[in-house]
């Protein structure tokens, strides 16, 4: 099995030329025997075989080696051995590779096209008045129609060509969007995480400059500072593991990916926030406990943005089949929650969730703050 393995594998690292010169030297030998007989056009009558039809069988068949390679070359040498074939009478099987030549050509030939069908027409014409001129009496719709036999030929292989090119640009199409998704999808990761601990880190750090006549208090805040930071370098390592292809998929959710640890982290960042969780996290959520995690830190980022200081609140409900979150605040910052969602942030959120199935809102309240609500179905897979 392993030799058989290598030879399969050599065969397809080959060159081209290496892996087509076997059906130039099939349909070489299989001209030979004498009682074979192949396309006869013209009405010549049979000759016997001598050393000129050994020359016009190798001009048949041994270029086919070269016809994606060299189409071009191929047809030509090709042709010359089937004008010779006719002419002289041999009438071999070789004939046969005429077609497949022009076949390779329209599948292969990438420039000057259309120049090359008119010269291969006009080539044809030739070969026609010459049979015409010998008198062999063979009815012009018969030379029509072994014209338009060859045209059928290279109409395969320039659709086969299409073909091909259609699945290059539908392959490469798709390879373009899946690398704009990922960028995309790091480039919000990316956000979520390092904006949130770096707002956490700087309304510390502000409320730090208040604290000097509180030692004790202030040692607290800066503390809270040096583990937001920590936090922040664990998250981003996290990311990019992710971004290593060795790393597993099973993984989808951050280190600190627990709402209670983050919900924490922003209290010590000077919000008031209180925090409620409904039902039971389902053993499969498959997205669905990511992308909830993510609504609530974006929305807990803007409190902090927008709305520091004022009462929170964040409500968690796990069903069956979704997770429903509601983040909202009584602040003034109206500017967080706009509807439509304009920042990078939230308008990111709403794509994550409208993946899944969900449903997404981010909108100001009458009184003040805004309010953020999530539906997002549980069991998907991103």
């Amino acid at each position: 099995m392993s030799m058989y393995r290598r030879a399969t594998q050599w065969w397809h690292r080959s060159d081209v030329t290496v892996r087509d010169l076997p059906l130039g030297l099939f349909f070489f030998v299989a001209s030979f025997p004498t009682t074979s007989h192949g396309t006869k056009i013209g009405g010549l009558p049979d000759r016997p075989f001598d050393a000129l039809a050994v020359v016009a069988i190798a001009l048949e068949c041994l270029p086919l080696a070269v016809r994606r390679r060299l189409p071009v070359v191929c047809v030509a040498l090709v042709a010359i051995g089937f004008a010779i074939d006719q002419f002289r009478g041999y009438h071999t099987m070789a004939g046969t590779a005429l077609p497949i030549a022009l076949m390779s050509l329209g599948a292969h030939l990438e420039w000057h096209r259309r120049a090359v069908v008119l010269c291969l027409s006009l080539a044809y014409v030739p070969l026609a008045v010459g049979f015409s001129r010998l008198g062999s009496g063979e009815p012009t719709s018969e030379l029509v129609t072994f014209y338009v036999a060859l045209a059928f030929a290279w109409g395969v292989g320039a659709w086969l060509r299409s073909t091909r090119v259609a699945d290059a640009e539908r392959r490469s199409r798709i390879a373009t969007d899946t690398r704009v998704a990922e960028r995309t999808r790091i480039a919000s990761e990316l956000h979520d995480v390092v904006t949130h601990h770096v707002t956490a880190m700087v309304v510390q750090a502000e409320s730090a400059r208040y604290l000097t006549a509180s030692p004790e208090r202030l040692d607290q805040t800066l503390t809270a500072v040096t583990d937001t930071g920590r936090r922040a370098i664990t998250d981003l390592r996290h990311l990019l593991d992710l971004l290593n292809p060795d790393h597993g998929t099973d993984d989808r959710t951050p280190p600190v990916g627990r709402l209670l640890t983050l919900v924490e982290q922003t209290r010590q960042a000077g919000q008031p926030v209180e925090f409620t969780e409904e039902g039971t996290p389902a053993e499969s959520t498959g997205s669905a406990e990511l992308v909830a995690y993510r609504v609530v830190q974006e929305a807990l980022t803007n409190a902090l943005k927008y709305a520091h200081g004022s009462r929170t609140s964040v409500l968690v409900r796990h069903a069956t089949r979704e997770i429903t979150v509601e983040v909202s605040t009584d602040g003034s910052g109206s500017r967080a929650g706009s509807p439509g969602g304009s920042g990078r942030g939230l308008a990111g959120l709403r794509e994550r969730v409208d993946v899944l199935g969900g449903d997404f809102s981010a909108d100001p309240q009458a009184a003040g703050g805004f309010v953020v609500r999530a539906r997002i179905p549980a069991g998907s897979s991103s």
